[in-house]
């Protein structure tokens, strides 16, 4: 069985239909509880399993309820996939940034992926499980219209390459995925900021953006999480 965070929408929403109809349980941790709860009621309508847990991923105690609601649930872990991510600050100078923008962005993006890793690792240790954190192109390959953004994303893949050192020897395999432009309702937000910072037509910039479908990224994350992806090692990179 799956937990995924960040699971109530986008790439996170459609990673826990995909795993869904793969035949895994899945269980959603989330802040948007009514997108959470209709995500998984979705997933059970179509015949398979899910449960929602409202999941503040910058808290320990949120982050092992949710662990525990998943295995008093299912019975074991399998795999995490850790989604949960925000963009703030974006086309905003290094002078004009808030530092609590910049605290929310990094609390969220890499002290939630790691404290959700933290909570979940004593039940994938000896099972061959799998963890897969969300990086992303920017603060990896390249720079971010967030300062923010593009320091939690580089914070996120140095992570998952330390932790795969640290859990192999443990049969836990880690992957960090670098999705690029894909049509969520973040990314949206965030082309349209940036047309307007352009003086340019958001409506417009948005229509010739050529985002993604997240259930690209999905399908990747739910071979990433299968056995037959046993031989493969570090970070993925999606369009």
């Amino acid at each position: 069985m799956a937990v995924v965070t960040g699971g109530a929408r986008g790439i996170g929403a459609a990673t826990a239909r995909v795993f869904a109809e793969e035949g895994s349980a899945v269980v959603i941790g989330d802040t948007l509880e009514a997108d959470g709860e209709a995500t998984a009621r979705s997933i059970v309508q179509s015949g398979g399993r899910a449960l929602f847990a409202r999941t503040d991923v910058t808290s320990r105690d949120d982050c092992r309820a949710l662990i525990q609601v998943a295995v008093g649930a299912y019975g074991q872990l399998d795999a995490l996939v850790c989604c949960a991510g925000v963009l703030r600050g974006a086309f905003q100078s290094p002078e004009d940034l808030e530092i609590a923008t910049f605290e929310q962005v990094l609390g969220v993006n890499v002290k939630g992926t790691f404290l959700t890793v933290q909570a979940a690792v004593p039940y994938l240790r000896g099972r061959g499980g799998v963890i897969l954190v969300l990086a992303s192109g920017a603060g990896v390959k390249g720079p971010s219209s967030s300062l923010a953004y593009g320091t939690s994303k580089g914070g996120v893949h140095g992570l998952a390459m330390t932790l795969e050192a640290h859990l192999a020897p443990h049969g836990i395999r880690v992957h960090d995925v670098c999705p690029g432009a894909i049509d969520t309702e973040m990314k949206r937000d965030n082309v349209r900021d940036g047309a307007r910072a352009r003086g340019s037509d958001p409506d417009g910039a948005l229509a010739r953006s050529g985002l993604g479908d997240p259930l690209g990224v999905a399908r990747i994350l739910a071979f990433l999480a299968s056995p037959d992806a046993d031989f493969v090692r570090g970070t993925i990179y999606t369009r």
